[in-house]
């Protein structure tokens, strides 16, 4: 049983949650300081939330992609492809997870005062988010889709803790998760530049080639630094230090490009993960700090 739980958590990459989630953090953090005021109930169904979401999401990617990734020889032995799950165990995490997130929306009802539009808007959300797995099979821009997925998570976590109101600076916010997630995801696909060529699956690398793809990419990772300092320039709450966290994550951006070269793409995943995992983490921490200065 325990076996089939590590699977489980391995399947969803349970680990790559430092994605999303600082950055619906940050933007809770925000809203809670523009307020004045915490609830534990809020961090609660934040934390609750993204994790169903996310493990829906993924394992229905899975399920999915379960034929396409036995054909490649980078994801053949994941857990679907190399029967560790069947596909009804999956299907029925899916299943569950979804239920999970939908019902855990409904803690924002128990908020003061109670909040509705979680509940409201958790359907949409959840068919959004899925239906990424679907977009690489007609469409270059499934790294946009993806993009918009997380993106969705600062904005989810403001309207939790303030509904529709003031929604600029979880906008501006988003934006950045965006671009930031768009582009290192073409990093991650151009690993796949021949299969998806084979296979006509399609992707920013398999239709601009991976020179050009790489050239996206970093044209995405400047606009989402240019994205964090009217972040920076237009919230009250952000001073110098979260100035310098940017300037750091562009350091870290930097190298990130450095790592993945058109001929040598050996260090993709040490790209992908450690370097991101470190942007979001470290993007949080810079903004607890600034708001307990500013406090």
């Amino acid at each position: 049983m325990l076996r089939r739980i590590r699977y489980f958590f391995e399947m969803i990459r349970f680990s790559h949650t430092i994605f999303a989630l600082p950055f619906a953090l940050m933007s809770a953090l925000l809203a809670w300081q523009s307020e004045r005021r915490f609830q534990w109930i809020d961090l609660v169904g934040i934390i609750v939330c993204m994790v169903f979401a996310r493990s829906a999401a993924m394992a229905f990617n899975r399920f999915v992609d379960r034929r396409i990734d036995a054909l490649n020889p980078r994801t053949s032995k994941r857990h679907l492809p190399s029967g560790k799950l069947s596909t009804f165990a999956v299907w029925s995490f899916t299943f569950i997870a979804s239920l999970g997130f939908i019902a855990a929306t409904a803690l924002f009802l128990l908020a003061n005062p109670p909040n509705p539009w979680p509940i409201i808007l958790a359907l949409p959300v959840l068919v959004f988010i899925c239906a990424y797995s679907l977009a690489k099979k007609f469409t270059a821009l499934a790294h946009v889709w993806l993009g918009v997925s997380l993106m969705m998570a600062p904005i989810a976590a403001w309207i939790a803790i303030r509904g529709l109101n003031d929604l600029k600076i979880p906008l501006v916010l988003a934006v950045a998760v965006l671009f930031w997630v768009t582009g290192f995801d073409i990093l991650y696909a151009c690993q796949d530049y021949n299969f998806d060529r084979e296979q006509r699956l399609h992707s920013i690398p398999a239709r601009f080639g991976i020179r050009r793809a790489l050239r996206i990419a970093l044209a995405c990772h400047i606009l989402m630094l240019i994205d964090l300092l009217i972040l920076w320039y237009t919230c009250p709450q952000l001073g110098n230090l979260f100035l310098c966290g940017v300037v750091a994550i562009a350091c870290l951006l930097g190298y990130e490009h450095s790592l993945v070269h058109p001929n040598d793409l050996a260090r993709v995943n040490q790209a992908f993960f450690h370097v991101n995992g470190v942007i979001s983490l470290g993007l949080l921490g810079v903004t607890v700090a600034q708001l307990l200065i500013h406090w």
